[in-house]
């Protein structure tokens, strides 16, 4: 069952009304969004097949109404303690550099608003090469979204790994 879906029909969105939209979510205590435009639906965790000799953050594959979908646990990939997955736990199916991708996190918390007059780029101090996933920090309020680059999530070669 999907929790959210985006047709990406032109009928069903304009493309203005997805400018500065953003769905948040956690991993561990930090607050993320990604852009909506990016986002095709949120299922719930669902069984994963593995696959011999991917990098550790790749859990594996599963079918998705007849596609497979390559699953992403962005807890590993941002090398923080791997949990066990909650009831709150979501995949976040993605559509980007021509694949669909999932992105399991802790919980998906709201669609935001946020203009690009409230998004600063990463701040030079943390440009390091484990920040190369941030896009910019979202102001919201008095709190801030770390706003994730979703074309930086995997590398070329890793697309081309998991490309099926």
């Amino acid at each position: 069952m999907a929790f959210y879906e985006n047709e990406n029909d032109d009928d069903f969105l304009e493309e203005d009304s997805q400018k500065d939209k953003y769905i948040t979510f956690k991993i561990s205590s930090e607050e993320y969004a990604i852009g909506i435009a990016f986002v095709n639906e949120i299922i719930g965790i669902q069984d994963v097949t593995h696959l011999p000799d991917m990098p550790e953050f790749i859990k594996g594959v599963i079918n998705l109404r007849g596609n497979v979908i390559p699953i992403v646990d962005l807890r590993k990939r941002f090398k923080m303690i791997e949990i066990e997955y909650s009831t709150r736990a979501c995949i976040i199916v993605v559509y980007f550099n021509e694949i669909k991708i999932g992105l399991v996190v802790d919980e998906v918390s709201e669609v935001l608003n946020i203009p690009s007059e409230n998004v600063e780029s990463t701040p030079k101090s943390a440009k390091i090469l484990t920040n190369r996933f941030i896009k910019g920090i979202g102001k919201v309020n008095d709190l801030v979204k770390i706003i994730l680059d979703i074309e930086k999530i995997l590398t070329e070669d890793e697309i081309e790994k998991i490309r099926l």
